[in-house]
């Protein structure tokens, strides 16, 4: 199996920054694509971010466009998500998610395998 921890999460000023991480462990051979999903209270689970292996296929969420970026190290198995100019809408709970193919897809069904989480407060 594949196990995903995620962890940077925590209380930011509205226009403020946040690193999250991402490390797997287990089978990591098994991950190609990554990604960042986000879920805010009484709403679904969306997405935020993913790339690819390589690094080469990258999609953001439009409503982070310009000011997340993600990146991974592979010698690391770590996913990093780098937030920067929060706002109170993005206060939710932030997800790492790994997938088996290779495709960069925003869709939650093309992801096997899931952290438990890591909270992201932004005050106003």
């Amino acid at each position: 199996q594949v196990q995903l921890v995620e962890s940077g999460g925590g209380l930011v000023q509205a226009g403020g920054s946040l690193r999250l991480s991402c490390a797997a462990s287990g089978r990591t051979f098994r991950i190609n694509a990554m990604g960042w999903f986000r879920q805010a209270p009484g709403k679904e689970r969306e997405f935020a971010a993913g790339i690819s292996w390589s690094g080469s296929s990258i999609i953001l969420a439009d409503s982070v466009k310009g000011r997340f970026t993600i990146s991974r190290d592979n010698a690391k198995n770590t996913v990093t998500l780098q937030m920067n100019s929060l706002q109170p809408e993005d206060t939710a709970v932030y997800y790492c998610a790994a997938a088996k193919r290779n495709q960069v897809t925003p869709y939650i069904d093309t992801y096997d395998y899931w952290g438990q989480g890591t909270q992201v407060t932004v005050s106003s």
